[in-house]
Formats: structure tokens, C-alpha cells, sequence
């Protein structure tokens, strides 16, 4: 959203919040008229995939869930963490 908070054409919201919850009860489909073709760019970092033993697994995913994070989370943390006390 822009620093002036300008209002969005279709939901008329002024912040996230408003825009999110105009969306979250109405349809693209019946706005479909008033939308136009545009184009961006997305730059993304390429993640990667690391296999986890599922025992393994099961234990992080319990411990974030009772932190409220994604057990990715966790483990970022935490390889993070331990690749920091071994430079």
C-alpha cells in the first residue's frame, strides 16, 4: 500500500487489513470487468530441500507448533544458530 494510503479502486480499503477482509467476502468473478492486464517481476531465492528423518520431523514440528512458528522456522533457526558457533 502506498505512504499516502490511497484507497484501492474494487474495495475501496485503505489498509491490508481492509482489503483482506472486503476479499475474504466477495468474488474476483464479479469484478472480473473492472480488473486490467499488468505485468511484474518476481525475484525469488530458489530454496532448497533437505530430507529429515520423520521421527526427526515430528519432534520439530511439536516443538514449533507450541512456539506458533512453521517448523521450516525452526529449523532455519536453529542450522543458523549452530552454522554461527562453528565459524
Amino acid at each position: 500500500m502506498s505512504a499516502n494510503k490511497k484507497a484501492t479502486r474494487i474495495s475501496k480499503g485503505r489498509t491490508l487489513k481492509e482489503i483482506a477482509e472486503f476479499w475474504d467476502t466477495h468474488s474476483l468473478a464479479d469484478y472480473w470487468d473492472q480488473t486490467h492486464e499488468v505485468e511484474f517481476e518476481v525475484r525469488a531465492q530458489r530454496r532448497r530441500r533437505v530430507t529429515i528423518d520423520p521421527d526427526v520431523y515430528t519432534k520439530i514440528e511439536a516443538y514449533a507448533r507450541t512456539r506458533g512458528v512453521l517448523p521450516e522456522t525452526v529449523v532455519n533457526l536453529w542450522l543458523a544458530e549452530r552454522l554461527k558457533q562453528t565459524a
